[in-house]
């Protein structure tokens, strides 16, 4: 069975939408969750590929995220693999920061619903052909500013990038796919996180904007399944059971 390595930083923060996506596509995964001491894996060899989540502090911030040098190399070792890497909000900067990118506190967040306009870049991606135009929720803390030679195949109105792709088997998304209202609201009431100031019009226009959100979460998790081969199990090594024998 296809499993995928899932990384998660607040208790809030999980698949949400997409889950259902994956599950219906014979997709398993697995949690990792470094934000409760949980270490990640050493290496890529049982996983079909990556997932990174979304957070509550910037990837600065390494006293609320310690384990931010761990995620870097942990993405080295799924691309060196030639495994999917996938990464939406904090994952999208980590994915970005990981190709060279530099990292930045400010802005605290940006939390917003934007329209998505694809690039000269993104010209024949399926994820950016399928966006381009939709309104999505972006929520990220900080950003990370493109190394020179990575051009962004989706950016907003104002030209603020919103999707890279560092190499064919790898995206990072500063938009957020999985998101539904309920994230929101749990987001809110979560002990210890960092939602913005104006969480609570994001969670209004959420409501608002549900069936589009739905739309495009369809049309992210079924590109990304195109262009990544999602439904294709990878080689992984073989897991031995160990048993002693005894005399009846």
């Amino acid at each position: 069975m296809k499993n995928y390595c899932v990384v998660q930083h607040t208790y809030s923060e999980f698949l949400g939408l997409i889950e259902s996506h994956l599950e219906k596509r014979d997709i398993g995964f697995s949690y990792y969750r470094p934000f409760v001491g949980q270490g990640l894996p050493g290496s890529a060899a049982q996983f079909d590929g990556l997932w990174l989540l979304g957070g509550a502090w910037p990837v600065t911030d390494l006293e609320h995220n310690p384990q931010v040098p761990d995620e870097l190399a942990l993405i080295d070792v799924f691309r060196r693999s030639r495994r999917p890497v996938i990464g939406l909000g904090m994952g999208g900067l980590l994915v970005a920061l990981q190709a060279g990118g530099t990292a930045h506190a400010e802005p605290p967040c940006r939390a917003e619903f934007v329209t998505v306009r694809r690039t000269d870049a993104g010209a024949g991606d399926a994820l950016a052909e399928a966006l381009d135009g939709k309104h999505v929720p972006v929520l990220v803390h900080g950003r990370v500013d493109l190394p020179e030679g990575l051009e962004p195949i989706l950016v907003d109105d104002t030209g603020r990038w919103l999707a890279v792709r560092p190499d064919a088997l790898t995206y990072g998304l500063l938009f957020r796919p999985e998101m539904k209202p309920g994230m929101l609201e749990d987001i809110i009431m979560e002990a210890g996180h960092n939602p913005p100031p104006n969480i609570g019009e994001l969670l209004t226009e959420a409501r608002l904007e549900w069936r589009g959100m739905q739309d495009a979460t369809s049309r992210v998790v079924v590109a990304l399944v195109t262009e990544l081969e999602l439904m294709q199990e990878r080689r992984k090594m073989p897991v031995f059971s160990l048993k002693l024998e005894t005399d009846a």
